[in-house]
């Protein structure tokens, strides 16, 4: 037989990619074994709604705590949970590719509990300026939930990679930017046509920029290697 015939012709993907993505497809398919009534019975229909009830991050969470100093620790799971949840199947999907196209190209520059501290500090950092906004607005505290600030966060560490090796070669690292600029805007023309945008953008803006600011410290190397690359010629 010759050699590379029994090779995939698609590139594996990393471990810690699937760990992040399979709750996502396991909870899609779960609600739509319920919407088809095939499990939960007459309640089945409701399962994505009792989910996002359950897994949802109030930003009176945060609040209660800047501001009581009161910790709910039964409820703090919340910061996580609100990535795994969507309110739709196309919510879901587009999470999914974001973070298996993304993740992949990331994971090879991290190592895999880099790409989780990456993906969920991402969304804790998204959650947390999303309350503090929220609140000095004075604006109705709606929940967030989805996976976008995370996948955000993994648009930063891209964009860091990318800055860093503009700059190695003395390149314009402006550049770098340029996929979260064409995201932005076309989550902005897509919550004009369809809407129900409402406020989950500065979660999101937020993820990219802990992310960004994270992947310093944990690209492989740290911050010696991110500085030696930025001031390499």
């Amino acid at each position: 037989m010759r050699p590379g015939l029994t090779e995939s012709p698609l590139n594996p993907l990393p471990p810690v990619i699937w760990l992040l993505a399979l709750p996502v497809i396991a909870s899609e398919a779960i609600f739509a074994l319920g919407g088809a009534g095939l499990i939960g019975g007459a309640q089945g229909i409701g399962l994505r709604l009792s989910a996002i009830g359950l897994t949802a991050f109030p930003p009176e969470l945060a609040h209660r705590i800047w501001t009581l100093g009161a910790v709910d620790w039964d409820q703090m799971y919340r910061a996580l949970s609100f990535s795994l949840v969507h309110v739709s199947f196309m919510h879901a999907l587009f999470v999914v590719i974001f973070t298996l196209a993304l993740g992949n190209m990331v994971a090879q520059n991290f190592r895999p509990w880099a790409v989780l501290a990456l993906f969920f500090g991402s969304a804790i950092g998204g959650a947390v300026v999303y309350a503090a906004i929220i609140q000095a607005m004075d604006a109705r505290p709606a929940p967030l939930i989805g996976g976008y600030p995370a996948v955000y966060g993994l648009v930063g560490a891209f964009t860091f990679l990318l800055w860093t090796r503009l700059a190695a070669i003395n390149a314009n690292r402006m550049r770098a930017f340029v996929l979260i600029g064409m995201l932005l805007m076309f989550q902005l023309v897509f919550g004009l046509l369809f809407g129900g945008a409402g406020l989950g953008w500065i979660a999101e803006i937020a993820g990219f920029g802990v992310g960004f600011a994270l992947s310093f410290a944990l690209v492989d190397g740290g911050i010696p290697r991110a500085l030696a690359q930025i001031r390499q010629r």
